[in-house]
């Protein structure tokens, strides 16, 4: 008698596990970047000031993508970017292939490690850079 419960407890912990395991392949698809994004860039600087300028970025299939820059009048809001990006649960690295100058505030370009949301069309970047502020991208793909 208590060997079938045991087994049947076993049996019920292993169907559990079984069915809360979901389908990575399933996410990746349903989780595709690829595409033109048009929206508004913005930074949020600690000490109070806020910029915010147009922006587009452009992911394609192989993990690349391209991010419009020099805001308006070379401000740098954003500075742009492009190179290559991987995707991990909520978050996204990008890895800037550029070199840049120092005359200006480097996490404005889009590169490092971002947070993001994506719902339909609507797709939302953003970071929080301890000693600066918050860097958020407001994005909605191109049909």
């Amino acid at each position: 008698m208590q060997k079938r419960i045991y087994k049947m407890l076993l049996l019920a912990i292993l169907s559990l596990a079984f069915n809360s395991c979901s389908n990575d392949d399933d996410n990746i698809e349903s989780l595709s970047l690829s595409g033109n994004y048009n929206g508004i860039f913005t930074v949020e600087y600690l000490n109070g000031d806020k910029f915010s300028n147009p922006v587009t970025v452009k992911f394609s299939s192989n993990n690349n993508y391209h991010s419009s820059g020099n805001g308006n009048k070379n401000d740098f809001y954003p500075a742009g970017g492009n190179g290559t990006y991987e995707m991990n649960n909520s978050k996204i690295i990008f890895s800037d292939s550029n070199i840049w100058l120092a005359h200006f505030d480097w996490n404005l370009i889009l590169a490092g490690e971002y947070e993001y949301s994506k719902s339909g069309n609507e797709l939302i970047i953003s970071a929080y850079r301890s000693k600066f502020g918050l860097y958020r991208y407001e994005l909605i793909k191109e049909q």
